[in-house]
């Protein structure tokens, strides 16, 4: 996949901004504050209909309005498709495919991305909160129906959480919260399909990231991925490691069953702290190397080295599954994060995708393998220097 052209209005610091990009290593340059991060967060979003950067849609819009559009025209082969989202300040999102008004969570369906950038080394060194945005997205891209999955589960989550908080305020007990068997229902269903998504992920993911890793980091340290699930009395917030590690044969129907007794055995504790215990919001991606956890063990090289493994692995997964052909590679600021051999390794691994889009203040940090079509950007406005040239050759054409 190509993302040929990208249009802006109302979005972070851009009134409009219009950017078009080729096949191949794609260079956005631009001190720091200028915008070029936020040209690959609009491209993030149409993939995986969230930011790395913020939580919620509303900061995406630019101050003083009340909503901002992403518009992209991707090429899939010799198919072109125009996709675009409105994001609203209030409201629900609005999207429109090739012109015609469209379920959001189609958006992924077209647009396949995978992001480098420095926030990535959260996912391995942060709270668990960052792992799981990270599989969920990866998820939204492999599955794009699990969009509408993970926003459920995330609607009925609150309205079940409001629910032990009233009954906590009211002094009810366990056994007086018949109310709660309905929402624990509709948590169980969703929470397990996400479980078991989850699960499978991280077994599909575990062959491309040893590979990575060891492309990366010159060595084989062994990388390895397990989820800690609180279905299985494991509870990675409170620091609790899970009793009974998965394994890939896990099916929808046991982990439905070890939800439902999780949330039974802590319904008197959840109702005393008035907070939801046991589901996929609790759960934790624990990564080792060299059978030690990643978080508290690894170097800060190694560490780097499992988190770029990590997005690696996650385009050879949507590159193998695809018929869309290569994920947009997006390397935002990555560069100035590492030593000189990670560069070159990195370099030489992303440069072989259909398309790679690179961001960096100082354009000296961009291995030659990468540095292509410069596009440079200041206090938002875009110079293309490509389209600059083809601009003044066509002016010389008509003068001659």
């Amino acid at each position: 996949m190509i993302v040929e052209h990208l249009n802006l209005v109302d979005f972070r610091n851009y009134a409009t901004a219009d950017l078009t990009m080729h096949s191949g290593p794609n260079v956005l340059v631009g001190s720091n504050g200028q915008g070029k991060t936020n040209l690959a967060e609009a491209i993030v979003f149409l993939a995986t209909l969230g930011s790395h950067r913020v939580s919620s849609d509303a900061p995406m819009v630019r101050d003083g309005h009340e909503f901002a559009v992403i518009r992209a025209r991707l090429a899939h082969g010799e198919r072109k498709v125009l996709i675009e989202v409105q994001l609203n300040r209030q409201g629900s999102n609005k999207a429109r495919i090739n012109g015609s008004p469209s379920k959001t969570n189609e958006l992924p369906r077209y647009a396949h991305v995978v992001l480098f950038a420095p926030e990535d080394l959260q996912i391995v060194r942060g709270d668990p909160s960052a792992r799981r945005r990270f599989a969920d997205q990866l998820l939204i891209q492999r599955t794009p129906r699990m969009a509408s999955v993970i926003a459920d589960y995330d609607r009925v989550l609150r309205q079940r959480t409001a629910l032990l908080k009233s009954a906590r305020a009211r002094g009810v007990r366990g056994d007086g919260l018949s109310t709660l068997d309905v929402w624990d229902d509709k948590l169980i269903a969703l929470g397990s399909e996400i479980i078991h998504a989850r699960l499978r992920l991280a077994s599909d993911l575990q062959g491309p990231l040893t590979e990575a890793y060891t492309a990366i980091a010159g060595a084989d340290h062994r990388p390895r991925l397990e989820w800690a699930l609180s279905v299985r009395g494991g509870d990675p917030e409170e620091g609790t490691p899970s009793t009974d590690p998965e394994t890939p044969g896990d099916v929808r129907g046991e982990i439905e069953e070890q939800f439902r007794a999780a949330l039974q055995a802590k319904r008197g504790k959840e109702i005393e702290r008035g907070l939801t215990l046991v589901g996929p919001h609790r759960d934790d991606l624990i990564m080792r190397v060299r059978d030690l956890p990643v978080k508290g063990y690894a170097s800060h090289g190694e560490s780097w080295s499992v988190a770029l493994a990590l997005r690696l692995a996650s385009a050879e997964l949507l590159r193998s599954e695809s018929p869309a052909g290569d994920p947009v590679l997006i390397l935002d600021d990555v560069f100035a994060e590492l030593d000189a051999d990670r560069r070159r390794r990195l370099a030489a691994i992303t440069a072989e995708y259909e398309q790679v889009i690179v961001t960096a203040a100082v354009e000296n940090d961009i291995p030659d393998a990468l540095h292509r079509h410069v596009v440079r950007i200041h206090a938002g406005t875009i110079s293309d220097e490509r389209a600059e040239r083809a601009e003044q050759h066509g002016e010389e054409a008509d003068d001659d």
